[in-house]
């Protein structure tokens, strides 16, 4: 664990708001450009979403203050690996064969990514933490091609994939830092009590690197991305940043360091996404130092809705999910609406909210269109730029897209259907949250009056559900939804 503090002094904290208020944008620089996606965080953690959130969140919350806030964004998988693909390449996971990522590419040889596009308006481009995307695998103690530097990023530090599936070890580049040939065990069978085994502190054996604890993972990541911020600082001085910062919490196992245990009162949950937060701290700190932050535009949300059951909301009175229905892995909103926030200062209005429905497949227009890079016919399949609305000359009336895929899913204006019943996912099915027998098999709601989807409509609106079929069907048998 880094022994350097994870809170700041308030003087610190006035010697930062000082640096970040005296560096304005400069006329005509692009932005730096940092995405910070968290792992399996709720939307009602973070109490900028929920002001009944258990979990003090004061870093994710002053980005809010300092930002723009998203209610209505939504990641394009409600898992890991389709929606880090389609926020890295935006083009909808659907469109391709995500399950190959343990041993293969996801992404194919010179397909756009975020980094490729920013790297061609001239960016240095890094990411510190969890790729699940994919290599080609062919032995750890060889070249891993296929990763983030073979797809668009000058340097990489990370995970192959979570914390709570092996092997275990970094990557520098495309290759092991150590090669995993230590075994670590299953996590003890004594899960937290209440909580499911596949919560709390729950991994699976298998190989890991010679020293390596999952305990030091989050803080080495936050470490590492510190320590980018500032070289860039000190090296590139006139070069644009491009940050991708992809932590590992708060997805299992819940290892919170010894300063946070006990802090949130709710448990290991609780306890690790503060610490989290604290992480997120230390990046947005290291902007402050470096004088970066005036002139950096900010991404902050998480790649799916939280592991967290009706019974963890009944026993400890925290709703994870922010009132909405199911959690990860469901087409239901709980597994990919995202709290989502942009901070880019003397562009985005400080503390401003955006109802608009926007996918982080559209980060990809949007970074092009904010840094002037350009977005090829082929890049961003399923990319619409949501600038106009960071930049407030949005009509709220005019959607930024018409329509969202997500799995079975599709999304138009205030109607949702799902194709289909809902899968029990994550070992057992939740209480409350699955449909009854006898439910009609496809699922239709009026997110504008029902957000928590208690009422499938489909048999009272036949009319909706045809159209909204036909959509789904033409979009799925479509190469792009971007003109």
């Amino acid at each position: 664990m880094n022994s350097r503090p994870l809170f700041r002094s308030g003087l610190f904290l006035l010697l930062a708001s000082l640096a970040f208020a005296a560096v304005p944008p400069g006329p005509g620089a692009p932005p730096h450009v940092v995405l910070i996606l968290v792992d399996d965080l709720g939307y009602g953690d973070p109490g900028s979403f929920n002001p009944q959130s258990k979990i003090p969140t004061p870093h994710i919350d002053r980005l809010a203050r300092e930002g723009m806030r998203f209610t209505d964004a939504h990641a394009p998988g409600a898992v890991c690996h389709p929606s880090r693909y389609g926020l890295i390449t935006g083009r909808h996971p659907f469109r391709t064969d995500t399950s190959k990522w343990p041993t293969q590419p996801i992404i194919e040889p010179g397909q756009a990514t975020l980094a490729s596009v920013l790297k061609s308006r001239g960016y240095r481009t890094a990411m510190i933490g969890k790729w699940h995307l994919g290599f080609q695998e062919q032995g750890y103690d060889r070249p891993l091609p296929g990763g983030p530097v073979d797809r668009g990023f000058d340097r990489f530090f990370g995970f192959r994939a979570s914390t709570d599936i092996p092997p275990y070890f970094y990557l520098e580049g495309d290759r092991a830092v150590a090669p995993p040939t230590g075994t670590i065990a299953d996590s003890p069978a004594h899960p937290e009590r209440g909580y499911s085994p596949i919560q709390g502190e729950f991994w699976r054996g298998g190989g890991i690197a010679p020293g390596l604890e999952l305990k030091d993972v989050l803080p080495r990541f936050t470490d590492e991305a510190v320590a980018e911020i500032n070289a860039h600082a000190r090296q590139h001085p006139t070069q644009p940043l491009f940050l991708y910062y992809a932590p590992t919490g708060p997805h299992t196992p819940w290892l919170p360091a010894p300063e946070f245990k006990g802090r949130s009162g709710i448990g290991t949950y609780g306890d690790f996404t503060m610490m989290v937060d604290a992480m997120i701290g230390r990046v947005l700190q290291a902007l402050d130092a470096t004088q970066l932050a005036g002139n950096t535009l900010v991404i902050f949300t998480s790649d799916n809705g939280p592991v967290w059951y009706p019974e963890d909301v009944q026993r400890t009175g925290h709703d994870s999910t922010g009132g909405l229905r199911g959690m990860k892995g469901s087409h239901w909103e709980a597994g990919h609406r995202m709290p989502f926030i942009v901070r880019w200062p003397g562009r985005v209005k400080a503390g401003s909210t955006a109802a608009q429905m926007v996918c982080f497949t559209d980060v990809m227009a949007t970074l092009a269109a904010a840094t002037g890079a350009t977005l090829e016919a082929e890049a961003g399949p399923d990319s619409f730029s949501f600038l106009p609305v960071l930049l407030g000359s949005q009509p709220a009336a005019k959607p930024v897209r018409e329509s969202l895929v997500i799995g079975r899913s599709l999304r138009s204006g205030r109607w949702k259907w799902i194709e289909g019943r809902e899968p029990v996912r994550f070992g057992r099915p939740a209480s409350g949250t699955y449909p009854a027998a006898g439910e009609p098999p496809g699922q239709l709601y009026d997110l504008e009056a029902d957000p928590r989807e208690t009422t499938n409509l489909a048999a009272a609106q036949p009319e909706v559900v045809a159209r909204l079929k036909a959509e789904l069907a033409r979009i799925q048998q479509s190469s792009r939804t971007r003109p």
